[in-house]
């Protein structure tokens, strides 16, 4: 199985609807897939979350899906959406001082790809 971690930096929706997209794509097609909210992508949680956003049904399949593994905590705090993130129920990582670890990802034999 192939084993894919996102790391999503980009805080623009449209941008961030191909990585959701590619996530999903590749969970139907049973890679073991992590996504990874990092740096501007943070804010997009809270708009997201709402359903009168237009891409909502898309980020509920993607919170369903399972693929989600967390959103960075120091972007979290520092952007102020860290209260939304916790709400939402996604897990803060923050192992390389308060960031996502790339290399962690590697060392468990994931393929990285950064959007």
């Amino acid at each position: 199985m192939q084993k894919i971690a996102l790391f999503a930096f980009n805080g623009e929706l449209l941008c961030f609807v191909h990585v959701m997209l590619n996530a999903l794509d590749m969970k139907a097609k049973d890679f073991d897939v992590r996504l990874v909210f990092e740096g501007a992508s943070v804010t997009l949680i809270p708009e997201l979350s709402k359903k009168e956003n237009m891409f909502h049904a898309l980020y509920l399949k993607l919170k369903d899906s399972g693929v989600i593994d967390g959103a960075c905590k120091a972007c979290s705090h520092k952007l102020e959406v860290a209260e939304a993130v916790q709400a939402e129920g996604i897990a803060f990582i923050g192992e390389m001082q308060g960031h996502p670890s790339i290399s962690g990802y590697l060392d468990q034999g994931y393929e990285v790809i950064t959007f």
